[in-house]
């Protein structure tokens, strides 16, 4: 139900309850205002279309559930979940997970409260709430447009006064069940906040180099064979837009933590739009034969499968004679045997030599338990797990401070 809807049906209650009841109290034996308000005769068919209408509600619940859980994932305010378009159009979303989740509460909620009449103290509440923050939130978008700031203090003395009074009168129903509402509520808010503090926490750590720097020591590193060689191909999922950028941590992957000798070098970065079935790609040698970047333009319908896209590339690259993917090995390059190809997915850990703030160290524990819980790397990309190295390391957001260590024993 709107809040115009609601603010009429309240109306027209009290109107009636004024009408019949004016210098008397109302007993509630006497029946329900929601079906007294009707003539006798239509008592039938209003009940039919109030519950039409709460279908119709529920399915605009369902939708719009998909389309703001949708929305705070590109806003990077909810863990990623695997979403399925069954149209062309990209507002028309389906997400199983979410669907679970509203199938779970409404059980939950269903069992709690037994019955419509006392789940009225949670709906009364959760409506009024609801009118609230459409107000607050359209009262932002006015200033973004610039509204006259007069236009929009008169906008909100007028909403707002209405709905602190039905918030005010609505209060007492806290203890009867409103409290689900806040539950409910806060739960989701809890999650949304979390992953939006920790992904700011986290933001103090992530770093950008530019490629050329390292350049001359991945190739020296890619000829040295003294070093054990990982894999004849090394492909590295980068986030980094700007092709002459790369991630830090994948070059401390690359050269510090373990050095990864291998023939070819490949970062490859997967760009969404918002076209439906767009699927093109571009290649960057940005050393011919020895490291390449490969960028993949995906529409949003287009499930991302990395793994069978970048086969596809490599084997363009291969019939345009651009990349030579036989192995360096010399008994298999005699044999013309195609080197192996190896994906390295990273995975952040919180690590101890953190000094967080107590909060902060709470709220990057329950981030961490989220991305658990949420879609992985490697099945978001559509990677075959038989070729994928999950290499962990560590995040490190608050350095502990130097601390006095004193060596003792020496003479």
């Amino acid at each position: 139900m709107s809040s115009s809807a609601l603010s009429s049906t309240i109306w027209d209650r009290a109107h009636w309850l004024l009408a019949q009841y004016r210098g008397r109290i109302f007993d509630t034996s006497v029946g329900n205002p929601f079906y007294n308000i009707m003539p006798t005769w239509f008592v039938i068919p209003g009940i039919i279309i109030a519950t039409a209408a709460a279908i119709i509600a529920s399915q605009a619940l369902i939708t719009g559930s998909f389309t703001l859980i949708s929305e705070s994932m590109r806003l990077n305010l909810w863990p990623k979940l695997r979403i399925s378009y069954p149209t062309e159009e990209r507002g028309q979303s389906y997400i199983p997970a979410i669907n679970f989740m509203l199938f779970i509460g409404c059980c939950g909620i269903t069992l709690y409260f037994q019955s419509s009449a006392h789940m009225e103290a949670a709906y009364g509440l959760a409506i009024t709430l609801c009118m609230l923050a459409t107000s607050i939130l359209f009262a932002n978008y006015l200033i973004s447009r610039r509204t006259n700031s007069a236009l929009i203090y008169l906008y909100l003395c007028v909403y707002l006064s209405i709905e602190i009074s039905f918030l005010s009168a609505n209060l007492e129903k806290f203890p009867h069940g409103g409290f689900v509402t806040l539950i409910v509520g806060g739960a989701l808010f809890a999650v949304m906040y979390v992953w939006f503090r920790a992904r700011k926490i986290k933001n103090r750590y992530v770093e950008f180099v530019r490629m050329e720097h390292y350049i001359p020591q991945i190739q020296e590193l890619s000829n040295d064979r003294t070093v054990a060689k990982s894999a004849t191909h090394l492909v590295y999922m980068t986030s980094a837009n700007n092709p002459k950028e790369i991630e830090h941590k994948i070059i401390y992957s690359i050269l510090n933590k373990k050095p990864k000798r291998a023939d070819i070098y490949w970062f490859v970065h997967v760009d969404t739009l918002d076209d439906p079935y767009t699927a093109e790609y571009s290649v960057e040698h940005i050393i011919p034969n020895d490291i390449i970047r490969v960028e993949f333009r995906l529409g949003f319908r287009i499930e991302p499968k990395i793994n069978l896209m970048f086969r596809k590339v490599v084997e363009d690259l291969v019939n345009n004679r651009e990349v030579n993917i036989t192995s360096r090995y010399e008994s298999l390059e005699r044999n013309n045997v195609v080197g192996d190809f190896q994906f390295i997915v990273m995975e952040k850990y919180l690590s101890q030599d953190n000094e967080l703030p107590f909060f902060e160290r709470v709220v990057m524990k329950l981030y961490f338990w989220l991305k658990e819980l949420s879609l992985s790397e490697e099945r978001g990309f559509g990677l075959d797990p038989s070729n994928v190295t999950i290499e962990k390391f560590p995040l490190i957001v608050s350095p502990v401070p130097n601390f006095n260590l004193k060596r003792t024993g020496m003479e």
